[in-house]
């Protein structure tokens, strides 16, 4: 799919089929998340995939917004360093895997992590050492049915040239 029709049909579901996500395809959405730009050159970030069925149920219980994440079939949980930039970088590496899941097939939702009370409590069930923060949970599965990407502000709306 082109790119910019990735970004055209990109869209946040909450609702999945059961069918299992490709443990390769998993992996390239992670390698596209490695590759972000990043503040520095730093890499502060860590990825854990997450696709056992109780342990994404029990990730989805300790959030506030994320319940829906107890139906996907694979999570991903982006952590950083507590670089100056952290929430930048780990925010681009977010948007990486939503993208490359959805130019594989894969639809997708962000939760946040940043500055939720719950942060920590992810970090711990997942096993994550201390000093790591929780700047995401993405969601990820393949359709139950039909997506269809918001509606958004049109171009004119939202560009200013050379002044607001």
């Amino acid at each position: 799919m082109d790119f910019f029709e990735v970004i055209k049909k990109r869209a946040s579901v909450r609702e999945y089929s059961d069918r299992p996500i490709e443990k390769e395809r998993i992996e390239k959405i992670v390698d596209a998340a490695r590759l972000a730009p990043t503040a520095r050159g730093e890499e502060p970030w860590e990825f854990v995939v997450v696709t056992d069925k109780n342990k994404i149920k029990e990730l989805a219980a300790i959030t506030d917004h994320g319940k829906f994440l107890a139906g996907a079939t694979a999570g991903i949980a982006v952590f950083c360093k507590d670089t100056k930039y952290y929430l930048e970088d780990g925010s681009a590496a977010t948007e990486n895997i939503l993208l490359a899941a959805a130019s594989l097939g894969i639809v997708s939702c962000w939760i946040a992590g940043d500055k939720k009370p719950y942060a920590v409590d992810i970090a711990k069930a997942l096993g994550v050492k201390e000093g790591l923060k929780l700047v995401s949970i993405v969601s990820l599965g393949y359709p139950r049915g039909e997506v269809k990407a918001h509606s958004k502000r049109p171009l004119e709306e939202v560009l200013h040239w050379e002044k607001f």
